[in-house]
């Protein structure tokens, strides 16, 4: 497995950081650890595990990160782990014989998701897939917040998955969302994009709320998956209204 290094990004992540080292090294040559400016141990306990840590100051853009971890790389592949998220023995195997089997492509990875000490199926919090393993010559990212891998190149999607241990409590997620509404806001600001009344602040999030608790059956998660998708149509309301008021502050 010469051929691949594995990016992960952090921010105080101590908790995480030797797990999700030690799992990147069994598909890797390299670790790379593009740290933000970490206060606590993430930095010391990667490198005691055997990772390479670099630094780029954080300013809200996910896409620009990852991008700089790209002139880093020396290896001929790439994979993106975050520092919550670990491979399953599958998914390692099949990792394996992608990079060996000289197809370049843009592999999508299935990933399963656990909140709140319990795993999730359906809804907000349901099964998704991410592209993540990719030539490191041709690919770019792109996005500040919900961030994609753009190039050239065919997409697959690898047997196995990634369980991401996301959410521990109820705050985390509520702040986070938060946070990923005021960098989209900020985005489509730059970008130049306007808000609609009820394009934006009125269908936008029942549509949101409809997607993720019907069409995505969230309903089938109880009382938490209802609660879930409420927050997702909120975040969604809330992006576009932080983009409102930047607008009438314009």
């Amino acid at each position: 497995m010469s051929k691949v290094t594995v990016v992960i990004l952090t921010k105080n992540e101590e908790k995480n950081i030797a797990a999700v080292v030690q799992n990147a090294k069994k598909v890797a040559v390299e670790v790379l650890i593009v740290d933000s400016g970490s206060t606590d141990n993430t930095v010391q306990l990667a490198e005691e595990n055997g990772a390479k840590v670099i630094y780029r100051a954080w300013d809200n853009d996910f896409a620009a990160q990852r991008n700089f971890a790209l002139q880093h790389v020396k290896t001929e592949w790439v994979l993106y782990l975050d520092a919550d998220e670990r491979m399953n023995d599958e998914l390692i195997v099949n990792i394996a014989k992608a990079v060996n089997s000289n197809q370049k492509a843009m592999y999508r990875l299935v990933r399963r998701n656990s909140a709140f000490g319990r795993d999730f199926k359906y809804g907000v919090l349901g099964p998704d897939s991410v592209v993540r393993l990719f030539p490191t010559e041709g690919v770019k990212w792109e996005s500040k917040v919900h961030e994609r891998p753009v190039g050239d190149f065919a997409e697959k999607t690898l047997g196995g998955y990634i369980k991401h241990y996301t959410y521990a409590s109820f705050e985390e997620y509520l702040d986070k969302m938060n946070k990923y509404s005021s960098i989209g806001a900020v985005d489509r600001n730059l970008r130049g994009k306007k808000c609609s009344i009820l394009g934006d602040l009125v269908l936008r999030p029942v549509f949101a709320f409809f997607k993720m608790y019907v069409l995505k059956a969230g309903f089938l998660e109880g009382w938490l998956g209802f609660v879930l998708c409420l927050n997702y149509a909120n975040y969604t309301l809330n992006k576009y209204v932080k983009l409102k008021l930047m607008g009438d502050n314009n």
